[in-house]
């Protein structure tokens, strides 16, 4: 069973076509690569599959059971969502920002001090439990966002640029969470700059320019397109 499904999903705003009939398929314990120059359309491909960018065509679903369309909902509790720029709730103490998110995807209370205790260790937060988000340094709120969106067990994880702001012990540790999400069947859509630190253990890439699908295949495939093209 494929666990996310992308079929010719276009997004139009005025009369700007950013994405092109896109499609294709994750399948369990997948890591891609959403690969492209800036402008390319991967950061609105993962907006319109959140439903924060609204597609003009097109049909997304999880499971082949779960529709965007029909069952928004539970939709989109099927997926986290880790973004390139935190947003968390500055009202909100970086705990508190947790327990919301634990609220909201259904987590049981010990399951969740459990996996905050895990992430906060290993990220280098645990004095900074009781802060606010707007107290914090720009890369110790990623962390905290990172945290928030590895919480949730779900089928369907996409990540916009992972190693922004977070230091080398904490990129190692993150890069280890993602291999054991997709150890355990979570399929891994991401963005990066960084390729290099990516074909070491991702599956597949995508590659869009322009809104549309330019390339699709086996990380190793691209990387020899990539030295083809410099040849």
């Amino acid at each position: 069973m494929k666990t996310l499904e992308v079929n010719m999903v276009s997004v139009e705003i005025g009369k700007n076509r950013l994405l092109d009939a896109i499609s294709f398929e994750l399948e369990p314990g997948q890591i891609t690569a959403l690969v492209g120059h800036n402008g390319a359309g991967k950061s609105t491909l993962m907006k319109a599959i959140l439903g924060i960018v609204d597609k003009s065509s097109g049909k997304i679903t999880i499971n082949k059971t779960y529709d965007f369309d029909n069952q928004f909902l539970d939709f989109k509790q099927l997926i986290s969502y880790l973004p390139e720029e935190p947003l968390l709730l500055t009202e909100l103490t970086v705990m508190q920002n947790f327990q919301l998110y634990g609220m909201s995807y259904g987590i049981a209370e010990e399951d969740l001090s459990k996996r905050v205790d895990h992430y906060v260790r290993n990220f280098e937060l645990n004095d900074k439990l009781n802060e606010y988000p707007e107290s914090l340094s720009k890369g110790m709120r990623q962390k905290v966002q990172t945290i928030c969106a590895l919480l949730p067990d779900t089928p369907v994880m996409l990540i916009d640029e992972p190693y922004m702001g977070l230091d080398v012990y904490a990129v190692d540790f993150f890069e280890e969470v993602m291999k054991e999400k997709a150890s355990n069947g979570t399929s891994i859509l991401l963005t990066t700059h960084q390729l290099d630190r990516v074909k070491h253990f991702a599956d597949g890439y995508i590659m869009l320019q322009r809104g549309e699908m330019l390339n699709k295949g086996p990380i190793g495939d691209f990387h020899t397109i990539q030295r083809r093209s410099k040849e």
